[in-house]
C-alpha cells in the first residue's frame, strides 16, 4: 500500500458492491499514485469491471470512500466522472460511426461562438491533439470507414483531451498490432511524465510487465494481491489471478492433421481491403493460424469463406465438394461455423438471455413437433454452461450481465451445439483471462482431434505461435507465406506480415 503522507491520484478504501446475494466487491482497497501505470487483473467475473462501473458511478457502490487526488468523490455517472478528471477508454467502443473523427471527439461538448458550433475551434484543436499524439488521423472520414485499431486509437486521444488526472485503459490493444502497441505505450509513457495515473486492464501478461509499474489483482470480488511489477513474476501473477499454479500457458498440441480437407483456391474480393489470388489447404484434424497487421486481410478472409463478403473469383471446397457461399445460412447448413471479432457488434444478442443466445443458430434441433420445446432450450443451454465451465446463475440471465469472456464462451457453446466441420475462428480469446483462456486452447485441440478442421486469427504473437500446427501470414491482401509452426518464430511472421506493403 502506498505511504499515507504520499499524494496519491486515487485511492479506493473499502469498497463493496453486491447484486442481491451475489457479492461482487468485497471491502475494496485500491492506491494509485500519480505519474505511474496500476495493472489491474483477474479473471472473468473477477469484479475488475464492477470496480470501474462504481469509481464511474455507473453503479453506485454499496460501502466504501473514493479519493480524488486526496477529495472525497461520489459521481452519478461517467459524464461526471469525466468532468472531474477521470476517463475511460473501453474494451467495446461506443462511438458514432456515422460521425467524423472530430464529431466524435467533441460529442456532448462542442464549442460555440454567439451560440453557432465553433467547428474551425473543433478542427484547430483536434488537429493540435493528434500532432502531440503523434497520430496521423483523417479527422474528416467517418468513424465505420477506420479499422478496429484506429478507433481505438481515437478514443485514447479523446480520454486525453478531457485533461484527466486518471485514464482507466480496458484492454485497450486487444485489437492492435505489435507496432501500433508500442505506439500505445510510448503515449502512456508520456502520460506519465506529465503526471497523469494510469490504470491498464489488461490479460496480456507480457504488456502488463513491459509498461505497468504495480500490479493489482482481484480474484472472486477480493483484492488478493498488489506488487511492484520487478518484485512478481508471470507464475505468482497466475496463480493470484486463478487460485492454482498453471505450469504451462498452453496445453499440450497433441492432435494429429490427417489429409487435406478444406481447399482455398485463388480467392479474390472486390471491396477493400482486397483479397488478391489466395491458395491454401488446411487438413483434417488441423489448427491453422492467420496471422498480419490489422488491415491485412485475415478477417476478410474469413468473412469471404463465410459467405458474408462478395467473392470476385476463386473457389473454395470442401472433401471436393464446392463451397462457394453466398451467405452465412448456406455456410451453416453446410457445417461451417465462425466466431467473429466483434463479439457485441455482431456475436450477440444483447438483449437475450444464455438460452436465446445459445440456442438461436440451431433451433430446428430443438423442436417438439412443429413447435420449439422451452425443454430441450434449456437442456442444450445447460450442458454447454457446464462444458465451457460459463460463470453465471443459470440459462435465464440475460448475456449482458456476464462478462467479456464469458460472453465469448456462450458464442463457443452456439456453435459446438450446431457440431460443425469447418470452424472459422477470429480472434477467439480476445478479452478473456489466463484460465478461460487456457479452456478455450484445451477445447480447441479437442475439436481438432475429433478431426474439425479448424483456422484461428490471432493477433497475439504467443497465441498464433502456441496452439496451431501451421501459420498463413497475410501482408496488404496478399498470402504472403505458410510456415510450420515448430520451424518458425516471431522474426519471420514480422517479416513476412511486412511483404507486401
Amino acid at each position: 500500500m502506498a505511504d499515507k503522507n504520499e499524494k496519491l491520484a486515487l485511492s479506493i478504501r473499502g469498497m463493496s458492491k453486491s447484486f442481491g446475494r451475489n457479492r461482487v466487491l468485497d471491502h475494496i482497497n485500491l492506491d494509485v499514485k500519480p505519474g505511474t501505470v496500476m495493472g489491474l487483473m483477474g479473471e472473468n467475473g473477477a469484479g475488475k469491471s464492477t470496480m470501474m462501473k462504481c469509481l464511474f458511478g455507473t453503479y453506485q457502490k454499496d460501502e466504501g470512500t473514493i479519493f480524488l487526488e486526496g477529495r472525497e468523490v461520489s459521481f452519478s455517472g461517467p459524464k461526471e466522472a469525466l468532468e472531474n478528471g477521470i476517463a475511460m477508454v473501453h474494451q467495446e467502443l461506443n462511438q458514432c460511426l456515422e460521425r467524423n473523427v472530430i464529431d466524435n471527439l467533441f460529442l456532448g461538448r462542442y464549442p460555440t461562438n454567439a451560440g453557432v458550433v465553433d467547428e474551425g475551434r473543433m478542427k484547430k484543436e483536434a488537429s493540435e491533439l493528434f500532432r502531440k499524439l503523434g497520430m496521423t488521423v483523417d479527422l474528416t472520414q467517418p468513424m465505420r470507414k477506420m479499422s478496429v485499431s484506429q478507433r481505438q486509437m481515437c478514443e485514447i486521444a479523446k480520454a486525453i483531451s478531457y485533461n484527466a488526472k486518471v485514464i482507466v485503459l480496458d484492454e485497450p490493444t486487444s485489437s492492435l498490432m505489435t507496432q501500433e502497441v508500442e505506439k500505445l505505450f510510448s503515449m502512456m509513457r508520456m502520460l506519465k511524465k506529465q503526471g497523469i495515473a494510469l490504470i491498464y486492464i489488461s490479460h496480456k501478461m507480457d504488456e502488463i510487465f513491459n509498461i505497468c509499474d504495480e500490479i493489482s489483482v482481484l480474484r472472486d470480488g477480493n483484492l488478493v494481491m498488489t506488487k511492484d511489477v520487478k518484485d512478481t513474476d508471470m507464475n505468482e501473477l497466475i496463480s493470484a489471478m486463478v487460485g492454482r499454479s498453471l505450469d504451462n500457458r498452453f496445453p499440450p498440441l497433441d492432435n494429429q492433421p490427417g489429409e487435406i480437407a478444406l481447399s482455398v483456391r485463388h480467392l479474390s474480393t472486390k471491396f477493400e481491403p482486397h483479397l488478391q489470388d489466395i491458395t491454401f489447404d488446411v487438413k483434417e484434424g488441423e489448427i491453422f493460424g492467420l496471422y498480419g497487421l490489422v488491415g491485412a486481410g485475415r478477417s476478410e478472409l474469413l468473412e469471404t469463406m463465410f459467405g458474408v463478403r462478395t467473392r470476385a473469383a476463386g473457389r473454395v471446397y470442401y472433401k471436393n465438394h464446392l463451397m462457394n457461399f453466398n451467405s452465412s445460412k448456406e455456410a451453416m447448413e453446410n457445417g461451417f461455423a465462425m466466431i467473429t471479432e466483434e463479439r457485441k457488434a455482431n456475436g450477440l444478442f444483447l438483449k437475450g438471455d444464455l438460452t436465446f443466445n445459445t440456442t438461436i443458430a440451431n433451433l430446428e434441433a430443438y423442436k417438439s413437433g412443429i413447435a420449439l420445446s422451452d425443454q430441450k432450450m434449456v437442456k442444450a443451454t445447460n450442458k454447454e454452461i457446464r462444458t465451457m465451465h460459463t460463470k453465471c446463475m443459470g440459462p435465464d440471465d440475460m448475456i449482458s450481465s456476464l462478462s467479456g469472456g464469458n460472453q465469448q464462451k456462450v458464442i463457443f457453446g452456439k456453435w459446438l451445439e450446431r457440431n460443425p466441420n469447418v470452424f472459422l475462428m477470429d480472434e477467439p480469446t480476445r478479452g478473456i483471462d489466463v484460465g478461460a483462456k487456457y479452456e478455450i486452447y484445451e477445447l480447441i485441440i479437442k475439436m481438432a482431434k475429433q478431426g474439425k478442421t479448424i483456422i484461428v486469427v490471432s493477433s497475439e504473437m504467443p497465441e498464433i505461435l502456441g496452439i496451431t500446427n501451421r501459420i498463413g501470414v497475410m501482408s496488404n491482401g496478399h498470402l504472403a507465406g505458410i510456415v510450420h509452426t515448430k520451424e518458425t518464430d516471431q522474426e519471420e511472421l514480422l517479416r513476412l506480415s511486412a511483404k507486401y506493403l
